[in-house]
């Protein structure tokens, strides 16, 4: 912005006094310019230090004969002295008061003797011209939308700041549309305007700049872990958690829900974490497999005349001596029948107590037991055959060799359950003798398959 300077038509008055002769000549300065008493002409009034905010949209206010200029920050000013005094001497040609004998600051010799002000002035209690301040005497006419602005012998009706003339209006200016003041948002008000943030961030100090709340450090919105980023932040769940719908809280995660295979037996939720269990007579190994423990090992509650036998789940105590008349024990589970004795010339020679254990529901067909003799004789050929405890045909037989066979298990077995099968072996030779041999096998089926 510009202002030009004017060079108005001079004002003169002549004062002639009937007490003294002396020829008083007033002067007004033209627009940009007052009156300097000491050095008797019009000298260049510094808008730049007087008008509040002359320039706008951080442009720099340079003082100019007559006016000011409104430049930009890196312009490069270079003022002519001598032109400075020249436009000084021409706005004040003729503007010399000549007073005769006393100087213009000094009261008269008659302290009664009454002075004549220019336009602007008024004589003060000291006989000397003062400034009129128009705008604290309401003097001034001013609009009211307008600021009065005091100048030496005059006022300037100037718009307040935020406003920019248009006409005889002042009209808000909208700083929002000029070089961004603000790091996001601007919003214009009247007379001013104020910035504003993101969701995220807040304004810095200075009222302009946006910087990145730190939502964890500040009140930590989240339930259990949170990371801040840029303009948010993130919410975490410790292990065993996950997010729920609002992003922020967390809830258990059920990984029972998740597997029916988590765990080899039963699965329990707990808070953030889940366990396994396994059921009487196991244990868990692993964290999620079940193992069979051997109380037999641990908590023996056979008598003396009792052995233990552990299988899967459980144990069992069974008789140290299992012969049942007319059978004696020769050896550990081994009974005999004397051949002194004529009852046993119809009864199995010898009776074997065998135990064993599996699993329920075991797959099928499978191997579970083998039977082999002791003793062989020349001469003589070996049978087998399962001679009872197979009445639902669980089981088949099956020779593997002329002195052994194999069990086989054809049918699912759920336990618990105990099975007895007498499987014998029948000895026959050239000269037709014939004798039998009884493995009396006992099958513990636990009560899972595990």
């Amino acid at each position: 912005m510009l202002t030009a300077v004017f060079l108005a038509a001079l004002i003169l008055i002549t004062v002639h006094s009937q007490e003294t002769e002396e020829t008083i000549t007033y002067t007004q300065c033209t627009d940009g310019y007052e009156w300097d008493p000491v050095r008797q002409r019009c000298k260049d009034i510094d808008e730049c230090e007087i008008v509040p905010d002359a320039c706008k949209g951080g442009m720099k206010c340079v003082n100019h004969y007559g006016g000011y200029l409104c430049l930009p920050r890196t312009a490069q000013i270079i003022v002519n002295e001598q032109e400075e005094a020249a436009a000084e001497s021409t706005s004040g040609r003729n503007n010399v008061i000549r007073r005769t004998p006393a100087d213009p600051h000094r009261a008269p010799p008659n302290p009664t003797h009454q002075i004549q002000c220019a336009a602007g002035y008024e004589q003060s209690d000291h006989n000397v011209c003062q400034d009129v301040d128009e705008c604290a005497t309401g003097t001034h006419n001013c609009r009211p939308d307008q600021v009065c602005v005091n100048l030496r012998g005059s006022f300037s009706c100037q718009c307040p700041p935020g406003y920019q003339k248009r006409g005889e209006q002042c009209v808000d200016i909208d700083e929002c549309t000029l070089p961004p003041y603000c790091h996001h948002r601007c919003v214009n008000t009247p007379g001013s305007y104020y910035c504003q943030c993101n969701a995220g961030f807040q304004l810095a100090s200075n009222n302009h700049t946006c910087v990145d709340i730190n939502e964890c450090d500040a009140n930590n919105p989240c339930a259990q872990q949170c990371y801040n980023i840029l303009g948010s932040f993130i919410c975490q769940c410790n292990p065993g958690f996950e997010l729920s719908s609002d992003r922020i809280n967390c809830e258990d995660t059920d990984e029972c829900r998740t597997s029916s295979y988590i765990c080899q037996y039963q699965c329990v939720n707990e808070p953030g974490k889940f366990s396994c269990v396994c059921p009487e007579g196991y244990q868990v190994v692993g964290g999620r497999t079940c193992q069979d423990i051997n109380e037999c090992e641990t908590t023996n509650e056979c008598r003396e005349d009792e052995i233990c036998w552990n299988y899967h789940g459980g144990f069992r105590c069974y008789p140290r001596n299992p012969c049942q008349e007319p059978y004696v024990l020769t050896s550990e589970n081994r009974c005999v029948c004397p051949v002194s004795n004529a009852i046993c010339r119809e009864l199995p020679y010898s009776v074997v107590y065998k135990y064993m254990s599996i699993r329920s529901d075991r797959t099928v067909p499978s191997d579970i037991f083998q039977i082999q003799a002791t003793t062989i004789y020349p001469n003589t050929i070996n049978t087998f055959r399962i001679k009872s405890g197979n009445e639902n045909g669980e089981f088949y037989l099956r020779q593997t060799s002329a002195v052994s066979a194999m069990l086989v298990l054809v049918k699912s077995l759920s336990g618990p359950r105990e099975h007895i099968v007498d499987l014998e072996m029948l000895t026959v030779n050239s000269l037709n003798y014939r004798t039998s041999s009884v493995l009396r096998l006992t099958i513990i089926v636990g009560p899972y398959a595990f």
